[in-house]
């Protein structure tokens, strides 16, 4: 782990793939316009997928104007990984990572923030009490309720809303459950943007390996976009819950 005195307090790890059209409505500008602005040290680090479209370069210039960012080139093999890639490669007592849409903008962090002396893991929910969802078509929120009730009847009990892709970790969480991540290493490759089960596994380790984690309601948003199909989607993280309960039964978590 770190050592407190001479690490940022939070790092922000935002991952990529294919995003040009992201990075020119301005999310990047954004992202480091509220960091600036806050009283906590901090860094931002774009962890690329093995884009294909500009994203890279784009990244590595943003990066040259601002030296509290960084950029990571990875193969492709799915978000997963690259948010592994990111958050292992931080140097933050507190690691969030929050998708490069900014579908929750990264001001909701202040929401999260009040419960790192209780909690280790803390995460944006989009379902409980208090959470705010923006032009959500209504296949996408069936879905998301389909999944989480397989989710808590076969991984992880309690949690509402797995699937945020707003999650912060403390530096020993984060090095403690990344590493041991089996279905979503970084040697299981994804072909695609696919994100899949990925959060759930995460959090099916916390709770087994017993970190305090702790769920946010939180504004979400949300942007149109080709690369979810919500029949092959379902099918696929159906299949990766039942992957994740092998992997248990076959001691892959020890």
């Amino acid at each position: 782990m770190p050592d407190a005195d001479h690490s940022p307090f939070l790092s922000v790890i935002v991952p990529s793939y294919n995003e040009q059209h992201n990075i020119e409505r301005g999310v990047l500008k954004e992202l480091i316009s509220y960091l600036k602005q806050q009283p906590y040290t901090w860094e931002l680090i774009l962890s690329d997928d093995g884009s294909t479209d500009g994203t890279v370069e784009s990244l590595q210039q943003f990066a040259k104007q601002h030296p509290e960012v960084t950029v990571l080139t990875n193969s492709h093999a799915g978000k997963g990984p690259a948010v592994t890639a990111g958050m292992l490669a931080a140097h933050g007592q507190w690691r969030l990572y929050t998708d490069f849409d900014q579908s929750t903008p990264i001001q909701e962090v202040t929401k999260l923030l009040p419960y790192t002396d209780q909690y280790q893991v803390i995460f944006g929910s989009r379902e409980i009490a208090g959470a705010k969802r923006d032009k959500e078509p209504f296949y996408r929120h069936l879905m998301g309720r389909g999944f989480n009730l397989l989710v808590q009847i076969m991984a992880v009990r309690g949690v509402q809303d797995t699937q945020c892709g707003f999650k912060m970790f403390s530096a020993q969480a984060t090095e403690t459950l990344f590493p041991k991540l089996y279905i979503y290493s970084p040697q299981n490759r994804q072909p695609d943007a696919f994100t899949g089960a990925f959060d759930v596994e995460l959090l099916f380790l916390a709770r087994k390996l017993g970190f305090t984690y702790k769920e946010v309601p939180i504004h979400w948003r949300h942007f149109a976009t080709t690369r979810v199909n919500p029949l092959k989607d379902s099918v696929r993280m159906f299949i990766d819950i039942l992957r994740i309960r092998w992997a248990r039964l076959m001691g892959k978590y020890h």
